[in-house]
């Protein structure tokens, strides 16, 4: 009996998650509607530099995400005004699980399930994709994490950098980011991470091919030879390419 009871709310509860997740997904790639974005800024190596950073942080440092979503829009005959809304919200204390780099498979599950546990702790009624902005002092940390992005429950986990300088550049890796929660997949070769060609390239019929003027969002650098690339320092720098924008559900012309 006790067991009967257990299976069934188990049962319940993957159902439930399984119809949340559908909806997620369709209401956030619907693009019937502006897709708000919270993002949370936290100080991930507890250093002054980060806490004033983050103290001073304004909503308009985030702008040129939106401007770059109304203009990639724009370019694919999206008539929405305004693709997306990005929200600041206050700095959070927990950080979020990180996932070990020897989880495995039911290590990797085990943190996914506790990092969409920590993500609804924060959610809201309006806004459909968190973003954890963890930020580091720069001459502390000139190298952080690999930032990541889950389409199951629309989560973004950002490592950027406390620093007015690269503002540009932290606003790159939460637009690629929050593009992976819609579906878009990496367009970069993992071994070198050089664009892969053609969804890596931002203009693949140029000619000459070498150097493209732009850089593609999910490849996150622009290629200047077959072996050289080099990221921007700015979302004006960046397009959306024809193949991420299939899949995140814009209609190529």
């Amino acid at each position: 009996m006790w067991k009967l009871l257990r299976v069934s709310l188990l049962l319940l509860v993957l159902v439930i998650v399984a119809g949340r997740f559908a909806m997620d997904r369709y209401y956030s790639r619907a693009w019937n509607g502006t897709l708000w974005i919270a993002v949370f800024p936290l100080n991930a190596d507890g250093s002054t530099v980060a806490d004033a950073y983050i103290h001073n942080l304004q909503p308009s440092q985030f702008a040129s995400i939106e401007a770059f979503f109304q203009r990639e829009a724009q370019r694919y005959g999206l008539t929405l005004p305004r693709p997306v809304h990005v929200q600041l919200l206050p700095a959070l204390a927990t950080l979020p699980p990180r996932l070990p780099t020897d989880a495995g498979a039911l290590g990797s599950m085990w943190w996914s399930l506790r990092l969409r546990w920590y993500a609804w702790n924060y959610g809201d009624s309006i806004s459909r994709v968190r973003v954890f902005v963890l930020y580091h002092d720069p001459a502390r940390h000139p190298v952080v994490p690999h930032s990541l992005g889950l389409q199951k429950g629309l989560i973004g986990v950002v490592y950027g950098f406390a620093d007015d300088s690269m503002t540009g550049e932290n606003a790159i890796v939460i637009a690629h980011e929050v593009l992976h929660t819609l579906g878009a997949t990496d367009h970069y070769a993992m071994s070198s991470g050089l664009p892969l060609y053609p969804q890596g390239f931002a203009e693949p019929q140029r000619e000459p091919r070498f150097p493209q003027p732009y850089a593609e969002i999910m490849a996150g650098r622009r290629a200047l030879s077959e072996t050289t690339a080099e990221m921007p320092e700015s979302l004006d720098a960046v397009r959306i390419g024809s193949v991420t924008a299939q899949e995140i559900n814009w209609r190529v012309r």
